[in-house]
């Protein structure tokens, strides 16, 4: 787990070296233990590539990067984890490779070696690199399947930068950073960020889930991202349901096994939900008698503490609890610190609250941590996707299973029967009627609090980004819903909390949750696997964890996670909120007056409290930090 930066330029200057180490110094936390960087100047132009490390597997300096193959050809800067990457070492040397270290990132150096980008596929693990091929002069950049570590890069003039976090690329590209408007629309308006190329910073863009770029440095030619894994939207096997249990099971604890493999302190984060618990039980199945140390956010008041559940996990495990909890006085106290460790504008409060769980873990001496993010959306968590599961048994004649379907899932704690039917129609309506339905519901698209016509001016389109239905998934719509939040919309956004929060106390977050072969064995199952007839969430995941995770655990109808009572800090704080608003007048395209009014609206209860009070302030705060009288690196 580390930070890495750098890129190519077609004319050498002074500067470069300058700015990748200023660069790699914006992310130290990233990587406190080694640091160095590569410079390769041809007749092309120069490639320098750097990286902040954080030992994990290997800690000696044989792991150091930039690492070069064994004849020099090859340079690699690597952010991430190769979790079998002692499997793949014993394949390689059969081929004739030898090893100097025991490090991951030399089997994936050599893995990219001997098989290019065909190694990709092979990879169990995390990964954001870039590798320069000094022989072929190429630079290729590529990113996990699921965006697990982050990527983002830029096209300055005849340069190409790529670096870790957006501060870092700044700092690179050195001009001075200026808002991208149609992003900050999505995100104000819609809630919708991290899922596309475009980042919060214009100019500056992620390599999605999945892809890869390559450079051809003799032409000086970025070729168009490459997508080299895509989530898959397959026929459903033909498995019982039984063999899908022990095959889910069976897969879920090979993934704990390798990602328990490290050089360093381990622990977990513990929600008290099914997909946390199981984590922890199934770490404890694993390795009985290992040391387990869980870290949790505990809520205060009984609606949304789960308390009683990390309580009950920690007992059967025997795991040594760590608690924390946070006031509205702390979020105060902590907002700019945790808006300058996400980068960019972010969800909710919840993302404090698991802020503050890795700082606990942090100061309990904790460097790695395994975690459940990804389970929601493999397994149709959250509310099961009903609008999906009604269309695809539409799509399949099953029409008198749609209302029994309906039946079953409203029993469930916090559904209705009329939800069900109005997300069928959120998944179907054309985009005229469902504009319409938004304003009906009081969700304009565009609000009084935003200078549209600034925004027009720019070219932002006004509208929110639907899922387009393929005719080729008839029938299969939850898995398409599943495919597309993995890579796209939902997860991407989720995976950045957790890596920024994490790396902001040097600690290394682990998914097992999420790896290729994981990811095809639930996509390929029949969906009332996932989402059962009786309307119960997960339910192939509940049936294999059975005799690992206590029964109260997977029976539970409800779910929180890192949940924070986000309405009463607001309204306890309310006046400070509003001082931070005032600094919306720095921001050109919001309404000051117009937002103060609807802030108003919102803390005086003439309006239901929702979550666009936090988008309001999270933009203004990082807006005023990172775009507002900044002035770039010359």
């Amino acid at each position: 787990m580390c930070g890495i930066a750098g890129g190519f330029w077609r004319t050498d200057t002074p500067l470069i070296e300058r700015r990748l180490t200023a660069a790699l110094d914006l992310m130290r936390h990233r990587g406190p233990d080694d640091n160095g960087h590569e410079t390769t100047r041809t007749d092309a132009g120069t490639v320098a590539i750097g990286q902040n490390r954080l030992s994990i597997i290997d800690l000696s300096e044989r792991g150091h990067q930039p690492m070069l193959s064994e004849d020099g050809s090859l340079v690699i800067v690597f952010n991430g984890e190769v979790y079998n990457y002692r499997e793949l070492r014993e394949e390689l040397r059969a081929l004739g490779h030898r090893f100097r270290s025991d490090s991951d990132t030399e089997v994936l150096l050599t893995a990219w070696a001997q098989w290019g980008k065909s190694c990709l596929t092979r990879i169990e693990g995390m990964f954001a690199f870039a590798v320069h091929d000094r022989r072929a002069q190429t630079l290729t950049c590529v990113r996990d399947a699921f965006g697990i570590k982050p990527f983002f890069y830029s096209i300055e003039g005849d340069s190409f930068v790529f670096a870790s976090e957006l501060p870092a690329l700044v700092e690179l590209r050195g001009t001075v950073p200026l808002p991208d408007l149609q992003r900050a629309y999505d995100y104000l308006v819609n809630g919708e960020y991290d899922g596309r190329p475009q980042s919060f910073i214009a100019g500056a863009r992620h390599l999605l889930p999945g892809m890869l770029l390559e450079i051809d440095l003799r032409t000086n030619r970025i070729g168009e991202p490459e997508l080299w894994w895509r989530a898959p939207v397959p026929k459903a096997v033909d498995l019982s349901f039984n063999d899908a249990v022990e095959a889910v099971r069976e897969r879920f604890l090979h993934n704990i096994r390798l990602h328990l493999r490290s050089d360093v302190p381990l622990g977990a984060a513990l929600s008290g939900g099914v997909d946390s618990s199981a984590v922890v039980c199934a770490i404890r199945h694993v390795e009985p008698k290992a040391s387990l140390h869980t870290f949790s956010y505990i809520a205060e008041g009984n609606e949304l503490s789960e308390e009683k559940w990390v309580d009950l996990i920690n007992e059967v495990t025997g795991a040594v609890p760590h608690k924390v909890r946070a006031s509205a006085q702390d979020l105060a106290r902590d907002i700019d610190a945790v808006v300058t460790a996400q980068g960019e504008p972010f969800g909710s409060t919840s993302i404090y609250a698991q802020y503050r769980v890795f700082k606990l873990a942090k100061e309990n001496g904790i460097k790695v941590t395994l975690d459940g993010q990804g389970a929601d959306e493999l397994l149709a968590g959250y509310s099961g996707y009903p609008g999906q599961r009604l269309l695809s048994l539409m799509e399949n004649g099953q029409y008198t299973s749609m209302h029994r379907f309906v039946k079953n899932w409203a029993d469930w704690p916090g559904r209705s029967y009329k939800e069900a039917w109005m997300l069928l129609g959120r998944a179907t309506f054309p985009d005229a009627v469902y504009l319409r339905a938004r304003k009906a519901l009081g969700r304009d698209a565009q609000p009084a609090w935003l200078k549209t016509d600034v925004l027009r001016d720019a070219g932002v389109v006004f509208r929110e980004n639907r899922i387009s239905l393929d005719p080729a998934n008839k029938g299969r719509r939850v898995i398409e819903q599943l495919a597309h939040a993995l890579q796209q919309r939902g997860l991407p956004h989720l995976l950045r909390h957790g890596d920024r929060n994490a790396m902001a106390f040097s600690i290394e977050s682990r998914v097992p949750f999420l790896t290729i072969p994981m990811a095809e064995l639930l996509l390929s199952l029949p969906e009332n696997y996932l989402i059962s007839d009786t309307g119960e969430t997960k339910h192939v995941f509940r049936a294999a964890m059975r005799g690992i995770v206590p029964d109260a655990v997977l029976d539970r109808r409800d779910k929180i996670g890192f949940a924070t009572p986000e309405k009463s800090w607001f309204l306890s704080i309310a006046p400070l909120i509003r001082t931070w608003l005032e600094d919306a007048d720095n921001v050109p395209f919001i309404d000051r007056a117009a937002m103060l009014a609807a802030f108003d609206r919102v803390i005086g209860g003439k309006v239901p409290f929702n979550w666009q009070v936090w988008r309001w302030v999270n933009y203004v705060r990082w807006y005023s930090m990172r775009i507002g009288g900044r002035a770039g690196h010359a």
